[in-house]
């Protein structure tokens, strides 16, 4: 057996989150003189909550350190006058505290922060600040509302208007949910909708609820009342909403009408980046279906979703090539009706080319860019300082053209901030670029004599920040000589880091950075180390094992000798806990005793401080049979009861219970678990586990939570019913101890890059209004960060250049404060198409159906992503085979990574090709390279489409055929082999080299019984193609023929022979049957007079004309007697005897002796009940019914 391994490399996995490719990035050191930079600012649209202080940050940095100013809504605004305010130090965080009285309301307006110092001024966002409001509802008398039942009805909730809006649900005035579908459901601005009322709706009451959200209340509206009008009694519930139901209530149905929308058209406008939420409710009886179509194409694919039945289209990230003409379609079995909705995309501004930070030295030339776009259009305007740049002092090195700010030959005190304003309609945007003139030799940033170490084949980079001015040029070497260090494995970028693809045992060394410019030079050394990776030799395999047995699971390493080596084990994915029973050894784990709770997945994982191995295994424990069976019944655990809490302190709580009945198997485990009510009310989550012989157990906490405990027994058996829930815990709120996991920036479009992560759940919060800080940045030594507050576990970051890396940071943070500073993560903007198509496309034919390709590869710069695959796109254009129908469906082959060669198979021989190359990235494939023709010689044909064999007769088998679907070449002839067969003796294998054109051959057959089996292959100058094999059918041992030659065997039915034959045995078994009965029959033979003269009896009333009656004498019939006559039969016989047919009658003998008779068809009731004899001994009567 196969152990199961996953190998994981540390490194390597922060390398694939770190870099793939780094841009120029360059940042003033701290300790230079530079003019100030905002690090973190306040949301422009900001809403605090009434109950809590109120904090405005502002943080910036420079040298001389900034000092702070603010202006509300527009003025000055003089913090030292207000005792309420005050500025934290340091930093330009206003604190506006309510501790002693105060209304919040007084401090909205719209704030802006000024940081300054001795080289210029910056300027924060105009920071919009809002009081959160929670208004009561109006009061309102709602009166009972009657309707129909099957009409529709719409129940208003008309919300107070909140700071930010409530979130709208309806429940009954007990609290009860109110269940939701296609016919029954609420639309987004909160009022509930009917398609059709049914009376079962009257059964409860109405409320609208608006919860609102920082202040963490619901209040609820006056419940509407129903009162349903019906025309049947409500008793057909089993029906549910079934046409059925309709019809057996009486209910008319309906074509459906839109309840919202109103009308046939409407129209909506939504801003870039935004989700759009599109909404048809339609009343009909029975209820709608709806259906969402968009004019002139698909709905956008990845980013649309459909929500409330149906009745809602949200496509989220709104772009201007989602506008448009939308459609929804309601349909029910009565009709169907269509409401179009046209959307206009605007756009507020965003960056085309946002300004950075310009670092030039004295006499040297720059320029500032600022660059956005929008709907409708954004203006521009510049500001040095704060102030517009056509108040400011001239500047003779200074010329503004329109979006770019042009500088010459700039001198040392000409440093400044410069804001870009870009603003429509729809909002605005305000970056800040400062100018600073230095004159600064390099330096290296880094800490000297670094040490790198890497697993062996891994990707790395060797980090080398620097500074000066003008810029530096910063050069790579190894071991203090050779070249510069640049292609190959190598890739050095403009930032200082050197990127190596793959690190192996021959790149160990020093190596060494080197940073020049006019006023000198700067270098710095990194050791790097190659270590061989870690590997398990030997793992743990399946194995199955009888309980009490002692089980060895192997694991052995091989890891480097200089790296220190873990061992660890799992169980179920979850630590093992080793205990009394288990020894961890060098090479392996040993189990003593192996019982049942021992069986399931073991997992050894080896591990250093760069990378791990695991290899897993599954165990199987057998049971003893003959322990079992003397064992008692057994059956899970009573549930625990009468729990309580004890020693309650701030982080943890002592929970006591009584254990129930174990069954007849001991209890094994306890089980706690834990409910809270805020984030995920009614679930329940496993707390801890602890041994079967306790009953206490010290709970560890978390803040902020309102606990609910109970305890689940577990045996040999299973668990049992959970315990009844403990009384509720609330802990005390704190600030976030850990900051969120698994965070991610990847590009879902070019200009963009979403950054997501796993959010903290209930018991990692802490405290209320959790929220996450993104903070982000190119790595750059001149980037500046950007930071973003939200609540959800996504942001995405727009206008980014492509596929560049960024450094990302997300923090926790309630309002008991922020978690600790957070690790660096490191993403990636968007990719776009490549620019470039592969080169020098050369193709060599290998065979009829497969060719060589090389071509020259793309520049990577010009991949503009990460390199998936070279495609090559390939099309049958035409068969040199003339008047021969192809398709030229195009088809393509993968050839994954970076690569030069590959081969094309599965061709068509005897063909003409064309080609086309191109690379392709995450986003998709790049131009196409030159068209490339090529032919493929012949190959052999395919077998012949059909073969058919026909036997008009016992001599001969006329065979047709059609020619091959795909001739693959000029066809010479074809081979036919045909040989006789009986069973399993067979006879002489004969060939027929038959013309090219020739459809049809006739085979004289050796005997009529014998089968025979024909192998028909078409032919071309290559060789003989695929083989054709059919066998003749049978011809009289096969009552049913094969699917196969059901329309080409022979009828036998219609053959002379089969039909002469068939009429023999018919005629013989007719003679035996009349034979079989004549002997049956019960009558006597009666001589004939040999003389005619012979005297006859004088009383005979026949006398006169010859005749003489016969009959028996038992069934002699009355005197005057009439005997129905059916009909009469003439009959050559014997003149030997006679045999009595009837049961009474007349019969006659003519003068050449035969013999008249009459016999009775139908008797009457008494004559038949007085009679044994029956007309089914008549042989005369048998012939009849065999007629």
């Amino acid at each position: 057996m196969i152990p199961r391994r996953a190998r994981i490399s540390c490194a390597g996995i922060a390398f694939a989150l770190c870099l793939q490719h780094l841009v120029s990035a360059i940042e003033v050191p701290l300790d230079l003189p530079q003019p100030p930079t905002i690090t973190k600012q306040s949301i422009k649209d900001y809403i605090v909550d009434p109950r809590d202080n109120i904090f405005i940050e502002c943080e910036a940095k420079g040298n001389p350190v900034p000092t702070f100013s603010w202006t509300r809504n527009g003025k000055f605004f003089n913090v030292a006058k207000d005792p309420k305010v005050s500025m934290r130090r340091r930093s330009g965080t206003l604190v506006i505290d309510f501790h002693s009285g105060g209304r919040p309301e007084d401090y909205e307006g719209e704030y802006q922060c000024f940081a300054r110092n001795d080289f210029g001024t910056a300027l924060s966002s105009k920071i919009h600040l809002q009081v959160s409001k929670s208004p009561l509802w109006p009061k309102e008398k709602v009166d009972v509302i009657e309707v129909d039942e099957g009409a529709p009805l719409s129940l208003q909730c008309n919300p107070p208007p909140g700071l930010p809006e409530p979130v709208i649900f309806w429940m009954s005035s007990s609290m009860e949910p109110i269940p939701q579908d296609k016919r029954v459901s609420q639309g987004h601005k909160g009022d509930l909708y009917f398609s059709n009322v049914l009376a079962q709706d009257a059964l409860t009451d109405y409320s609208c609820n608006a919860r609102f959200h920082f202040t963490h209340t619901i209040q609820q509206k006056n419940p509407y009342t129903l009162k349903v009008k019906t025309k049947k009694s409500h008793n057909e519930t089993s029906l549910g909403n079934s046409p059925a139901m309709y019809r057996a209530r009486g209910i008319t149905e309906t074509t459906p009408s839109f309840m919202y929308p109103y009308g046939t058209s409407s129209s909506q406008m939504v801003l870039r980046g935004m989700d759009l939420l599109l909404e048809c409710i339609a009343s009909g009886v029975p209820a709608p279906d709806i259906m969402w179509y968009k004019k002139g194409g698909e709905l956008p694919p990845g980013k649309t979703k459909m929500e409330n039945f149906n009745k809602a289209l949200r496509i989220s990230n709104v772009s201007e090539e989602d506008s448009g003409e939308y459609s929804c379609l309601a349909s029910n079995k009565m009709g169907s009706i269509r409401h179009t909705i046209s959307v206009r995309v605007k756009a507020a501004p965003y960056w085309l080319d946002q300004p950075e930070n310009l670092i030039l030295a004295p006499g040297e030339d720059g320029r500032l860019v600022c660059r956005a776009n929008g709907n409708p259009k954004p203006t521009i305007q510049w500001l040095v300082n704060g102030e517009p740049i056509e108040s400011s002092p001239p500047n003779p090195s200074r010329e503004v053209a329109g979006d770019t700010i042009v500088f010459r030959d700039t001198q040392i005190g000409s440093s400044a901030v410069y804001q870009c304003n870009a603003s429509n309609e729809h909002g605005y945007l305000l970056a800040n670029a400062f100018v600073s003139v230095l004159d600064v030799p390099p330096r290296i940033l880094a800490p000297r004599n670094q040490l790198i170490r890497v697993i062996e084949n891994n990707r790395t980079r060797l980090d080398c920040p620097f500074f000066g001015s003008p810029i530096p040029t910063l050069r790579w070497f190894k071991n203090g000589q050779g070249n510069t260090l640049d292609g190959g494995n190598y890739k050095a970028h403009e930032n200082g880091s050197l990127e190596m693809f793959m690190a192996r045992k021959e790149d160990q060394g020093i190596y060494t950075c080197v940073a020049t410019n006019i006023l000198g030079k700067a270098e710095a050394q990194v050791r790097l180390e190659v270590k061989d990776p870690t590997r398990i030799v030997r793992g743990p395999e399946d194995q199955v094992v009888k309980r009490g047995k002692i089980l060895q699971l192997p694991c052995r390493v091989k890891h480097d000798p200089t790296l220190r080596v873990l061992v660890t084990w799992l169980k179920d994915n979850a630590p093992l806990y080793l205990g009394t029973r288990m020894k961890k050894e060098e090479e392996g784990l040993t189990i003593f005793g192996v019982t049942e709770r021992d069986q399931g997945d073991y997992t050894c994982v080896a591990s250093t401080e760069l990378d791990k191995d695991a290899a897993k295994a599954y165990l199987t424990v057998l049971a003893d049979p003959a322990n079992r069976l003397r064992d008692l019944p057994k059956e899970r655990p009573d549930q625990p009861r009468d729990l309580e809490l004890s020693d309650l302190a701030e982080r943890s709580v002592r929970l006591t219970w009584i254990p129930g009945d174990d069954k007849n198997s001991p209890i094994t485990d306890y089980v706690v678990q834990f409910e809270e009510d805020r984030m995920q009310p009614g679930v329940w989550h496993d707390h801890s586990r602890y041994p079967g012989s306790v009953n206490s157990a010290l709970l560890s906490l978390s803040p902020y939570v309102n606990y609910q405990f109970r305890v689940i027994a577990v045996n040999d058996v299973g668990s049992s019913v959970p315990s009844l829930p403990s009384e509720r815990y609330q802990t005390n709120g704190a600030r976030p101890e850990i900051n969120p996991t698994g965070v991610q920036g990847a590009g879902t479009q070019k200009n963009n890059m979403e950054i997501t992560w796993t959010p903290l759940n209930a018991t990692q919060a802490y405290g209320p209004n959790l929220r996450y800080i993104v903070r982000w940045r190119r790595r750059d030594p001149r980037g500046s960060w950007h930071n973003e507050t939200v609540r959800s576990a996504r942001h995405v970051v727009w206008n980014t250049p492509i596929y560049v890396p960024y450094e990302i940071k997300v923090q926790a943070e309630n309002d008991f404060g922020r978690a600790p500073e957070p690790d660096t993560y490191i993403g990636y903007s968007g990719e776009d198409y490549p620019k470039a198509a592969p080169t020098d496309v050369r193709i060599r034919v290998l065979n009829s159906t497969a060719i060589a390709l090389t071509w020259t590869r793309v520049h990577l710069d010009t991949i503009q992503g990460q390199l998936k695959e070279y495609r090559a796109y390939f099309w049958r254009d035409s068969s040199l085979l003339k008047n021969l129908w192809v398709s030229k469906k195009r088809q393509f082959v993968s050839f994954p990574g970076d690569r030069n060669r590959g081969t094309v198979s599965r061709l068509f021989p005897y063909s003409n090709y064309k080609l086309e190359m191109v690379v392709t990235n995450g986003r998709g494939d790049g131009p196409r390279s030159e068209t490339k023709e090529f032919p493929t010689p012949e190959g052999v044909p395919s077998s012949p489409r059909y073969l058919r064999i026909r036997q008009p007769n016992l001599e001969i088998i006329n065979l047709e055929w059609d020619h091959p679907e795909h001739p693959n070449g000029i066809i010479t002839g074809y081979t036919l082999r045909y040989q006789p067969f009986n069973g399993t003796r067979t006879g002489r294998t004969v060939v027929e080299n038959l013309s090219p054109n020739q459809t049809k051959f006739t085979v004289q057959r050796s005997d009529p019984i014998s089968r025979y089996r024909f192998v028909l292959r078409a032919r071309t100058q290559v060789g003989e193609g695929e083989p054709l094999t059919e066998e003749s059918p049978a011809l009289l041992d096969e009552a049913t023929p094969s699917p196969a030659y059901t329309k080409n065997q022979v009828d036998i039915a219609t053959q002379g022979w089969f039909i002469g034959l068939m009429c023999a045995i018919a005629l013989l078994v007719l003679i035996l049957l009349i034979v079989c009965f004549i002997k049956r029959s019960r009558g006597g033979k009666y001589p004939v007079r040999d003389n005619k003269d012979e005297h006859l009896n004088p009383e005979d009333k026949n006398v006169e004309d010859g005749s003489f009656d016969y009959s028996d004498e038992d069934n002699k019939p009355l005197p005057n007697s009439q005997t129905s006559l059916d009909g009469t039969i003439k009959q050559q016989e014997s003149d030997d005897s006679l045999v009595d047919y009837g049961e009474g009658g007349e019969g006659q003998f003519n003068e050449d002796g035969s013999f008249i008779g009459q016999y009775t068809v139908k008797k009457d009731k008494e004559e038949t009940e007085g009679n044994e004899s029956s007309e089914a001994t008549s042989p005369v009567n048998a012939i009849y019914s065999l007629a």
